[in-house]
């Protein structure tokens, strides 16, 4: 089975659902929660939850398909680049 992205994140009508979502790639870790018509995406490095992890970046994009898309390649040049830009 084809993983549906390289995070292995959820297609869109998970978060449609209002499901939160959390995942991690090495030590790069991600936050993604639906709030208020946006996905909400919070990173961080190491290997501790995202409730006692100090947030390294965030960003914000509409609750759609085209802001999944969006949001995947965010998540990607942040993982590319160490998620050091907010």
């Amino acid at each position: 089975m084809a993983k549906p992205n390289e995070f292995d994140i959820p297609r869109i009508y998970y978060f449609e659902s209002k499901n939160i979502f959390t995942g991690s790639r090495k030590d790069f870790n991600f936050r993604i929660v639906p709030e208020e018509g946006e996905l909400r995406v919070t990173i961080w490095h190491g290997f501790i939850c995202s409730e006692l992890a100090e947030p390294e970046g965030s960003s914000s994009f509409p609750l759609s398909a085209e802001g999944h898309e969006q949001m995947l390649a965010w998540l990607k040049e942040q993982y590319n680049s160490g998620g050091e830009t907010t």
